[in-house]
């Protein structure tokens, strides 16, 4: 490996750790409530496309890194619609109500 793959695998390592606070948190909190369906959805789809990309050009720095960030990802929109709450439904509701009225 070179040392331009190795500088491409610790940055892949940071921008997957980014993730793992919010994971943890949700975890531990048992709510989603604050997390962005929408985003998360994004970003999933994004970094499968970079996971296929790196696939197609077999750069490793590139699915190593996506591979990490789609654990997260997807653990962030399993959490998301596991801990989704009667309350967080109508909070939902409520604020796509409000942001239309106006």
């Amino acid at each position: 490996m070179t040392a331009i793959q190795l500088l491409g695998m610790a940055a892949g390592s940071i921008s997957a750790i980014t993730f793992l606070p919010q994971v943890i948190k949700t975890w531990k909190t048992k709510s989603a409530a604050d997390i962005s369906l929408l985003t998360f959805a994004f970003a999933t789809l994004s970094v499968i496309m970079w996971l296929v990309y790196g696939i197609i050009l077999r750069d490793i720095p590139i699915i190593y890194t996506n591979s990490l960030v789609l654990i997260c990802s997807a653990m962030m929109l399993y959490f998301k619609f596991r801990f989704r709450t009667k309350k967080d439904a109508e909070m939902t509701t409520v604020k796509e109500w409000m942001k239309h009225d106006n």
